[in-house]
């Protein structure tokens, strides 16, 4: 079984549409960015494939199509890129001691204002914030849609406030 020929010239269409990437990608990521190069060839080539495995049905435009995958390909990459910052190991500041044992009893009082929450709001705070699920992750292993999620992790951002300003 031969592949249908794509309705698109991919050549054309991957030299006519890399300086919009580029440009978009730059934009977004900065152009002193070292990596916004790979990104641009990336969404290219997963535009070309696409189109090639047909999941371009030409209900939109061609740079539609692009102009898509190029917005969702920079937002993984920024959310990702925020990960491994946030889980990479921290310089360590010295602390004077009385700030720290005044950090260490703030710390105390967050954790038992956590403790004290109803169960339905510390779970979905030790997922969402403490195993960094995200709202849908959060939502399946809890039953909840993610905007009852948002809801929750809301309300017990309020409670904790509230506790701690006593």
């Amino acid at each position: 079984m031969t592949t249908p020929r794509p309705l698109v010239d991919l050549d054309a269409m991957a030299s006519e549409y890399r300086p919009k990437v580029a440009f978009k990608v730059r934009r977004s990521l900065g152009a002193s960015h070292p990596d916004w190069e790979d990104i641009v060839n990336e969404i290219l080539t997963q535009a070309v494939e696409k189109i090639r495995s047909g999941e371009f049905r030409g209900d939109s435009s061609v740079g539609t199509f692009i102009y898509t995958i190029t917005l969702r390909r920079i937002a993984d990459f920024i959310r990702r890129k925020g990960r491994i910052l946030s889980e990479a190991p921290q310089p360590g500041i010295p602390i004077d001691p009385p700030a720290a044992v005044e950090l260490d009893e703030g710390l105390e009082r967050l954790a038992q204002a956590v403790r004290e929450l109803k169960p339905k709001y510390r779970d979905v705070l030790e997922l969402y914030y403490y195993q960094g699920l995200s709202r849908e992750e959060t939502g399946r292993r809890l039953g909840l849609k993610p905007a009852r999620v948002s809801e929750r992790v809301n309300y017990a951002q309020k409670l904790l406030r509230k506790r701690l300003s006593r």
